[in-house]
């Protein structure tokens, strides 16, 4: 298949944008649920390390991270550490698929988080996982003066637990509206990096009525749905599902998305 033109530029940045609109309270959004299932698509350059998978506890962990050199990454130790002992995840089946998303975090973060603890983002299908990456990709070609690159990605589905903030600007509570701008500068994560931070601070202080996410517009495809999960606790019921050949040229915006039959 191939997807339409994304929505938003190429550019993106942590640290730009205006100073002129300062995010909106959580708060002030409604809860929701998050999509289910919600999908995640993971290079398959990257194999699913057990690491997490086969530990039966805490302790058990700390010391299997260490015997496999985990310890070493002076970033790792600091994420983890900065994860509620609770909310390590591990002993079931992709544990560790889970457990990667919030160690291994891009140099400047994402949309709502920054680089010190990452989160597990996931749509609401695969057209919108795809168009995501796409995006993303195309950007890498970019940077490395490619005409283009296809990539290999395996897709997971998950169930997220856990209320979520709606930020979609077709549920915003009425006048709240333009709050929502600076959450979707497709330029720059300056004002969404904090509000997502924010959720994720409420998240992990405990208590049921805390939120557990973001539910949010895809800037990358019309109508898509994506949302991000701030408890590895909360990521559950994860299956592999299939493996999808993603390839995007540097000038173009259409996504070619192609479905792999098992072994390819």
């Amino acid at each position: 298949m191939s997807l339409p033109p994304d929505e938003a530029g190429d550019r993106e940045s942590a640290g730009s944008g205006g100073e002129s609109a300062a995010s909106p309270p959580h708060p002030a959004f409604p809860r929701t649920q998050a999509p289910r299932p919600a999908y995640r698509l993971i290079p398959s350059q990257f194999p699913p390390i057990g690491l997490f998978d086969t530990v039966a506890t805490a302790a058990d962990l700390g010391a299997a991270m260490e015997l496999a050199g985990w310890t070493n990454d002076r970033l790792v130790t600091e994420r983890i550490a900065r994860l509620p002992q609770a909310e390590w995840v591990y002993g079931r089946p992709n544990s560790s698929i889970v457990m990667a998303s919030f160690l291994h975090v891009a140099p400047g973060g994402m949309r709502f988080n920054g680089a010190d603890l990452g989160a597990w983002y996931a749509s609401a299908d695969i057209r919108t996982a795809a168009a995501e990456v796409g995006h993303h990709l195309r950007r890498e070609a970019a940077s490395r003066a490619l005409p283009g690159l296809r990539r290999v990605y395996r897709s997971y589905a998950a169930r997220l637990d856990g209320a979520f903030v709606d930020i979609r600007r077709a549920h915003a509570p009425a006048g709240q509206g333009p709050l929502l701008d600076p959450l979707y500068d497709p330029q720059a994560y300056a004002r969404s990096q904090p509000f997502g931070e924010a959720v994720r601070d409420a998240a992990l202080a405990g208590g049921g009525a805390e939120p557990a996410g973001i539910v949010f517009d895809s800037l990358r495809l019309a109508g898509g749905v994506n949302a991000v999960a701030y408890r590895p606790s909360l990521v559950l019921d994860i299956v592999q599902a299939d493996h999808y050949a993603i390839h995007v040229r540097r000038d173009e915006r259409r996504i070619d998305v192609e479905r792999l039959k098992t072994g390819s």
